[in-house]
């Protein structure tokens, strides 16, 4: 009995898989095209999150340079728009990859709050070099691109979700990624034990960076307008992160989760009070900083475990709340 136990969990999570991704296939066909639209939103997050996470998640580094990464993607399609979507998404990922080795090799060897402002510093660096680029070179504001169709659009960013989920979960699961959860333990211990800890951060850095190029390659032209401060758009460099620390790092489904829904409360917040997004934003930090350290997926399994109540009566005790 144990055994057949065993054998259904096995398969019952890659079954599941396989149900939801015939579902998204399917979608575009009977839903309205104002659905389909924030999918594509969606898809675009999870990438970055899921990326992101896969990364940082497991090493403790916080890395800023998302924008960077995604905005060498979407300038890489506006220049590249008379070759075919796929070649230029293949070649706008392998740039950010490459830009993600240069990232590692340089800022790789530095640690906590120094890494976190040099990523984000090498994204605003990038940001600024392309308006005074644009300016003083090419004499424009900004670029125009062939409008992306939305259907086509929906398909690749399923496409390239699909793929960034499973490498990362093969990834997470292969000596790499165990090599990663003991440079977060300790980084120093792990070097000593034999690992390779500068050439495991800066290749895992670099397989995330090509999805975070993939993704900008396709939101280019369905954009169809952009410009450096669009592409290179600092919020892109908060979002992944935020969205991964509120689905939570700890477990795979995690930063899906929270990706999938701030997504779609930021989509209903923008069609509402179109000013108060960043509030949003900082709000939903705030609350996981507080009071959801590990995230839903932390919340989930400390109900699972009983030990849910204690985590509530430190809430009521934050907020001066009697029992």
């Amino acid at each position: 009995m144990n055994s057949i136990k065993a054998i259904s969990g096995r398969y019952l999570l890659p079954l599941l898989l396989l149900l939801i991704l015939a579902l998204l296939a399917t979608m575009p066909e009977y839903v309205p095209p104002y659905i389909v639209i924030l999918f594509i939103s969606i898809f675009m997050y999870v990438i970055l999150s899921v990326s992101w996470a896969a990364f940082c998640g497991p090493t403790n580094y916080t890395s800023l340079a998302t924008a960077a990464l995604f905005g060498t993607g979407v300038y890489t399609s506006s220049l590249l728009q008379a070759l075919p979507l796929p070649s230029v998404i293949v070649i706008g990922g392998l740039l950010s990859l490459l830009l993600g080795l240069l990232i590692g090799l340089i800022a790789l060897r530095l640690r906590g709050m120094y890494f976190i402002i040099f990523t984000f510093g090498l994204s605003e660096l990038l940001r600024n070099t392309m308006i005074w680029y644009e300016i003083n070179i090419t004499g424009t504001a900004g670029r125009w691109l062939t409008i992306l169709d939305t259907e086509a659009a929906y398909y690749y960013m399923l496409g390239i979700a699909f793929v960034t989920l499973l490498v990362t979960y093969l990834l997470g699961r292969s000596k790499f990624g165990l090599a990663m959860r003991s440079i977060g333990e300790d980084e120093d211990a792990s070097a000593h034990t034999g690992v390779n800890v500068n050439a495991v951060k800066i290749i895992t850095f670099a397989i995330t960076a090509f999805f975070m190029g993939a993704a900008g390659a396709v939101m280019a032209p369905r954009w169809s307008y952009i410009d450096p401060r669009l592409a290179f758009n600092p919020f892109l460099s908060f979002y992944p992160v935020v969205m991964a620390l509120f689905g939570g790092v700890g477990q795979f489904y995690g930063p899906i989760l929270g990706a999938v829904i701030i997504t779609v409360l930021s989509d209903m917040v923008l069609a509402r009070f179109p000013l108060y997004n960043i509030l949003l934003l900082g709000l939903i930090f705030i609350v996981v900083i507080l009071f959801l350290p590990n995230g839903l997926v932390g919340l989930v399994r400390r109900e699972r475990t009983g030990s849910c109540g204690k985590g509530f009566d430190v809430i009521r005790k934050r907020l001066g709340i009697k029992s």
